[in-house]
């Protein structure tokens, strides 16, 4: 009886990790390889990283993970190559045609936002309203003078998410165009930090459109901020990262 063969096959695989926002600032590294065994999952991957990082573990109930630019469960399996990011709640890139996706103003952007210019540009002749939210930076954070905020964002995974909230305001109402641009890096008190603007034929769709993309965005966009004060900084609380909100924010500074 000849011999059974038996099937070679590695028994670990790496996978590419990252971490955003105070989380990045617990372990110490912004991205790293990580070898796991076959077969692991999300959550053995973040239980190896608390094990490690006690205060990471603090954070467990309130983190989301994404996988291959994708929000995912924490059972989900991993295989070799994929890319696992660990994400704080959000608080909701480079500058050029690279960071357009489509004919629709879905941006990231390090230099400032003028408001003005992309209200024209979103304008077109078929519609008869324009409604749009302008968020800028205020100078207090709970009792304390705010120099300036900072915002870290998960770059390829906002822009998806944005596009995707951007689809699914025309989905769900009778809107023409959607606009989305959100600063990363350094924002002086009072420059623009996000805008949000939705033209449409008629006033009420502008205007539930327009309230429904940023609640979405600060809700499930990747992007975080921090507030410097005067000798120190924090991470701006922001909410738990979801599928697009379906309930009202909690007061943040923008």
């Amino acid at each position: 009886m000849p011999r059974k063969r038996w099937k070679r096959y590695n028994p670990s695989m790496r996978v590419r990790v990252l971490f955003f926002g105070r989380l990045k600032d617990i372990v110490g590294v912004a991205q790293e390889d990580a070898e796991l065994s076959d077969g692991a999952r999300i959550n053995d991957l973040f239980e190896r990283y608390s094990r490690q990082f006690p205060k990471l573990g603090e954070f467990r109930p309130s983190i989301a993970a994404s996988r291959n630019l994708e929000y995912c469960d924490w059972k989900t399996a991993l295989s070799a190559g994929d890319e696992v990011a660990f994400l704080p709640p959000v608080s909701g890139g480079q500058d050029g045609p690279d960071f357009v996706l489509s004919s629709e103003l879905i941006r990231l952007v390090r230099t400032k936002i003028e408001p003005d210019r992309l209200c024209a540009s979103l304008k077109a002749e078929q519609d008869g309203a324009l409604v749009a939210f302008d968020g800028f930076v205020r100078d207090n954070f709970k009792g304390q003078k705010t120099e300036y905020l900072e915002y870290e964002g998960y770059e390829a995974m906002a822009l998806a998410q944005m596009r995707e909230i951007g689809d699914a305001a025309r989905r769900k109402f009778a809107v023409h165009r959607v606009g989305i641009v959100h600063r990363l890096g350094r924002v002086d008190v009072g420059e623009t930090s996000v805008w949000i603007g939705v033209s449409a034929p008629h006033r009420a769709a502008a205007f539930d459109a327009c309230r429904y993309v940023i609640d979405a965005v600060k809700t499930t966009v990747p992007i975080w901020k921090k507030e410097f004060f005067v000798g120190g900084a924090v991470w701006a609380e922001g909410e738990m990262a979801r599928q697009p909100a379906k309930s009202p924010l909690s007061e943040s500074n923008l």
